[in-house]
């Protein structure tokens, strides 16, 4: 008798794809049919006008939002992988005084929400901000509120993804090209732009796209700096159509549709780049790279890379966290203070309860996309599906999509008439927020527990499939135990990414129904910069504090036995 390990592969890897195409696919295919058929979600049935598409060139807004977004986009990719990469090379060959703090300081840029990093540098660099009034440096408002200083900005948040890209790919080294290219009388310089820079290009221009992508989306730096300097990108251009009277939903179609032909076009030039040649190097005398100390410049790198973390991690955080305990002082300069603190539970504070709402909703995504993500993961690593390469890129899209893009499908596809008469009309309640949570945190525990799931052997489901188990029992009794420390990390990290996700709430919140980004966002808006910071560090700890409790309790006691 033959025995599969996935008996209902068919089914179940049916079940997942309608559940991507659910999440995922069908409001990004609302957008592009938004274009095509403008009033198709509102009763009309009339084929739009293609023109509308031509309008982005001739309406000021419309073409200044695309403009910038390219200007801010193609700047900080090729600053920001340059110097992610440059940042990864030297981290990878020599070790120097600070080094590790690096590290720690890349994933801190990752996982920090970017409106959080931009109010940060608008309270450091506005004319009457920390630079002006602590240090005197009036000159930093004019130097960073330009396209030029933006794109600095956003590139000392976004290089993280290219230092990552580019340091994976430098763990293993083949010295003997190297040798070979010094030895034929070849330069360092000439052996690098001849020999590694090119072998290194998947990685280089993997790194180019994570940081092109996640700029273009960004809807954090242009939605914290609106309340200092107009400088409109297609994000927040969409946003604002959806909050103006009357609504736009002509303006955030056009502009959504431009903002997804821009990632693909990025993906395009990519494949595009990958496909003209072979980059598999490595053999049998590859080595694993180690970092050591060079003969001299150790204090210069270390020196650099404090002046590096003063400025991405130091500038942003060290504002808030300042400007959250000080207040103007009656004869100039500042005086400490707890009043922004006493405010936010002051009677009528708007953060107990958007708190809460944001930890819930976060709670729900988390659970919903682990139930979701595993069943996406089992279907990838074990299943014979046929259409599970489908089921591998749907799952990777809604990390290069904008969330803007995602949260305008949504109001689409859920906030139709007839859903009303059975009880499914989503749009303007709590459940909307939560599918939209569910869609951005798959990904993330998607690529969690299958490189978790890769580990498990798959003839212990087949052994178990062959003494009779059926398929809940096997996840239950074999998959979970095993995995319990990977889904434990995938659900922490989905529910701590949905607490700070500024951009699918700032669209989708119902009417009083605020969460802890958008309270953030909209005291930063009212240039209350004392209360936005205080909110933000006190969210941000409380977040933090129940992770780790979560990490606490339910982790697996093997992880948290010392060794011997």
């Amino acid at each position: 008798m033959r025995f599969t390990i996935f008996a209902h592969g068919s089914r179940t890897g049916w079940l997942v794809l309608a559940l991507l195409v659910l999440l995922i696919m069908l409001p990004l295919a609302a957008v592009v049919l938004q274009v095509l058929l403008p009033g198709f979600f509102f009763g009309s049935r009339q084929i739009g006008d293609l023109s509308l598409l031509g309008e982005m060139f001739r309406r000021p807004l419309w073409y200044l939002s695309l403009k910038n977004t390219l200007v801010l986009g193609l700047g900080t990719t090729a600053l920001g992988t340059v110097l992610g990469a440059a940042l990864a090379t030297a981290r990878s060959r020599w070790s120097f005084p600070g080094a590790r703090l690096l590290d720690g300081a890349v994933w801190l840029l990752i996982v920090t929400p970017s409106f959080i990093l931009a109010q940060g540098w608008v309270m450091f660099a506005s004319s009457d901000g920390l630079a002006a009034s602590w240090f005197g440096w009036h000159w930093v408002h004019d130097a960073v509120f330009t396209p030029a200083g933006l794109i600095a900005v956003m590139s000392l948040s976004k290089f993280p993804f290219a230092y990552l890209a580019v340091y994976s790919a430098l763990e293993w080294k083949m010295d003997r090209l190297g040798e070979a290219g010094r030895l034929n009388g070849g330069s360092a310089w000439t052996v690098w732009r001849t020999i590694e820079a090119p072998l290194l290009l998947p990685a280089y221009c993997s790194g180019a796209l994570l940081v092109f992508m996640d700029t273009v989306g960004d809807f954090g730096l242009p939605a914290s700096i609106a309340a200092v300097f107009r400088f409109p990108t297609l994000p927040y251009s969409i946003y604002s159509a959806l909050y103006t009277s009357p609504i736009r939903f002509d303006m955030a179609g056009v502009l959504s549709f431009y903002l997804v032909v821009l990632i693909a076009l990025a993906m395009s030039v990519q494949f595009w780049a990958l496909r003209r040649a072979r980059f598999d190097f490595l053999g049998g005398r590859a080595t694993r790279a180690k970092a050591e100390r060079p003969a001299k410049g150790a204090w210069l790198l270390a020196g650099g890379n404090f002046l590096l973390l003063a400025s991405a991690v130091g500038i942003p955080l060290g504002a808030n966290l300042l400007t959250s305990v000080t207040r103007p002082g009656k004869s100039g300069g500042s005086a400490f203070t707890l009043d922004h603190y006493r405010e936010l539970f002051a009677d009528g504070g708007q953060l107990t309860d958007a708190l809460l709402h944001s930890l819930s909703i976060a709670a729900f995504a988390a659970i919903v996309g682990l139930f979701v993500g595993l069943l996406v993961a089992y279907v990838l690593t074990y299943s014979k599906f046929k259409l599970k390469r489908v089921i591998d890129v749907i799952s990777l899209i809604s990390l290069a999509v904008p969330g803007v893009v995602l949260g305008i499908g949504y109001i689409f596809i859920w906030n139709q008439a007839w859903l009303e008469r059975i009880g499914l009309l989503l749009y303007g309640k709590p459940a909307i927020l939560v599918l939209a949570g569910v869609a951005g945190a798959i990904p993330v525990i998607t690529r969690i527990v299958t490189g978790a799931m890769a580990k498990v052997p798959q003839g212990l489901l087949s052994a178990a499939q062959m003494q009779g188990a059926s398929f809940s029992r096997r996840v239950r009794t074999i998959l979970l135990p095993l995995l319990r420390g990977a889904l434990l990390s995938a659900a922490l990290a989905a529910f701590g990414a949905s607490v700070f996700d500024l951009a699918m709430t700032s669209i989708l919140f119902p009417p009083n129904f605020m969460t802890l980004p958008v309270v953030i966002n909209k005291a930063f808006e009212d240039l209350n910069f004392g209360y936005a910071a205080a909110a933000t560090l006190t969210g941000g700890t409380a977040v933090v504090a129940l992770i780790l409790l979560m990490e606490r309790l339910f982790k697996p006691k093997e992880a948290r036995r010392p060794s011997r």
